[in-house]
């Protein structure tokens, strides 16, 4: 009976070691804290919410429904004249070609803007986080300087390099600024983040006869993934919402998409046509809208991966 029992509860404990604990989920309760939060979240979305909802229903009315004054109330009858006029016809001075001359100058602008800076501040930062450059402590410091300097400021002396380069004018000279303009900020951040990459890794490298050029493209680019992805959305933003630049270096032919649609609703005779300014601005809101919902998630990861640390 001893030896029957022993084994009995010998049995008994292996099931109880194999079952897992059971520990009951607490139900949450509804307190006046999570109350007060989202009472201040759906402020706060409302407020952003609200003149968004105005601007896409105005967008789809006509200037009767317009001018009977309900802003709120959906369309009666919806329609795209808004949009096709501000797509095809709308006026930017004497061009009347539309956005759409504008769109394909803020394209061609932003893609060299995205390899120039991207490039050249990724091999910056890789050579001042991982390798020992001389002065590479006051360089970082004229970087940080560099980084808060006021456009206002050095738009004159730009204008006359870029005039003496002869690119003024052009969508190269666009580019060329945007680049020139964006290379302090991404230096420190890619600097910041391969400044993680253990040092072991490069010796290794190093002794397998490796160069700098090498271990740039082999190592340090497919560890990047989750930077790239911060500084691309960081920078189609930046530079497809621009407005400054575009109407000081665009001259009259590379005026990208934003300088067309000020000049179509603050330049206006007559009546105001306000379902065209709204579809306006909307085709110019949209492009850099469909890029961040597309990659929007890889751009929370790449910020929880510690991509903006420092």
């Amino acid at each position: 009976m001893s030896e029957l029992t022993v084994a009995q509860r010998a049995a008994g404990a292996e099931i109880a070691i194999d079952r897992a604990p059971y520990f009951p989920r607490r139900k949450k309760m509804i307190t006046g804290r999570s109350i007060a939060v989202l009472v201040f979240l759906s402020i706060c979305a409302l407020f952003f919410a609200v003149p968004l909802y105005v601007v896409v229903v105005t967008s789809f009315k006509t200037m009767a429904q317009i001018r009977e004054g309900a802003i709120f109330a959906p369309p009666s009858m919806w329609t795209l004249e808004a949009w096709d006029y501000a797509w095809n016809q709308a006026c930017s001075g004497i061009n009347c070609n539309g956005l759409k001359v504008g769109f394909w100058n803020s394209v061609a602008i932003l893609f060299p803007s995205l390899v120039l800076s991207i490039a050249l501040s990724m091999v910056t930062g890789y050579a001042l986080a991982l390798w020992n450059v001389r002065w590479a402590g006051p360089f970082l410091f004229l970087l940080f300087i560099c980084a808060f300097v006021p456009f206002q400021i050095i738009m004159f002396p730009l204008i006359s390099m870029t005039s003496t380069l002869k690119v003024y004018g052009s969508i190269w000279g666009v580019a060329l600024v945007h680049s020139v303009l964006s290379m302090p900020v991404l230096t420190l951040i890619f600097r910041n983040y391969y400044k993680d990459v253990p040092q072991e890794i490069l010796s290794a490298a190093i002794m397998d006869s490796g160069s700098f050029w090498r271990i740039f493209f082999e190592i340090i680019v497919p560890m990047s993934g989750n930077i790239l992805i911060v500084i691309l959305i960081l920078q189609i933003t930046s530079v497809w919402n621009d407005y400054l630049i575009g109407v000081t270096f665009g001259g009259f032919n590379a005026q990208p998409m934003t300088v067309n649609l000020a000049n179509l609703i603050t330049i206006s005779t007559g009546t105001v046509a306000y379902n065209q300014n709204m579809a306006a601005a909307l085709l110019t809101a949209i492009p850099p809208l469909v890029i961040y919902f597309l990659v929007g998630k890889l751009f929370v990861q790449g910020i929880t991966a510690g991509a903006i640390k420092g």
